[in-house]
């Protein structure tokens, strides 16, 4: 007899999600190197770990931030999961473990099919997904960097007359100084 084991999303990001489990150590958490990825802020990165062993799998919390629990309870250490039980990640994600069994060599009966009409109807695509108010980017996105447009010209014409001021002032000062006047402004009289 097989087994087959699998997480179902109660709630969460992507609710009816099926996280099928497969292999001897699985690792949960938000980052895409886990084998179950869960895009939510509630999941560490690397939030939980599952090892198969005699033939069951067991969840032990890797030191997660929003911690990890078995029908209501917070682990604080390694747990064998039975078939049914409630697994949350943080307070918002609810998955159940299924655990079945069945004889690969046993005959299958299925109902016949029965012949229905077509009718031809225009197909139309899924809506896209809703966003979650939890998810988080699969890798981080830089926010775009915005800049303020100045208008430069009433800036320019600011300091360039001031220049102006300070040269005029300066040369006013140069000929006061060295007694200049009557050479620059001979009509000034009294030279």
């Amino acid at each position: 007899m097989a087994s087959h084991f699998q997480l179902i999303m109660r709630s969460g990001p992507t609710p009816g999600a099926v996280f099928n489990l497969g292999g001897e150590q699985l690792t949960v958490g938000r980052d895409s190197t886990n084998d179950v990825v869960i895009n939510d802020a509630e999941i560490s990165r690397r939030h939980a770990r599952l090892t198969f062993q005699g033939g069951k799998y067991v969840l032990e919390d890797l030191g997660s931030t929003n911690g990890t629990f078995v029908n209501g309870q917070r682990l604080t250490g390694p747990r064998v999961l039975k078939a049914g039980e409630v697994v949350s990640f943080g307070e918002q994600i609810v998955l159940v473990y299924e655990a079945s069994t069945f004889d690969p060599a046993a005959t299958v009966a299925s109902p016949r099919a029965t012949a229905v009409p077509s009718i031809s109807r225009p197909v139309t695509p899924p809506p896209p997904p809703a966003e979650y108010a939890g998810s988080v980017p699969a890798s981080p996105v830089p926010a775009p960097i915005t800049t303020a447009r100045t208008n430069l010209t009433p800036i320019l014409i600011g300091v360039g007359f001031l220049l102006f001021l300070c040269t005029c002032a300066g040369i006013l000062w140069f000929i006061d100084a060295n007694f200049l006047w009557c050479t620059f402004f001979p009509f000034l009289g009294g030279c």
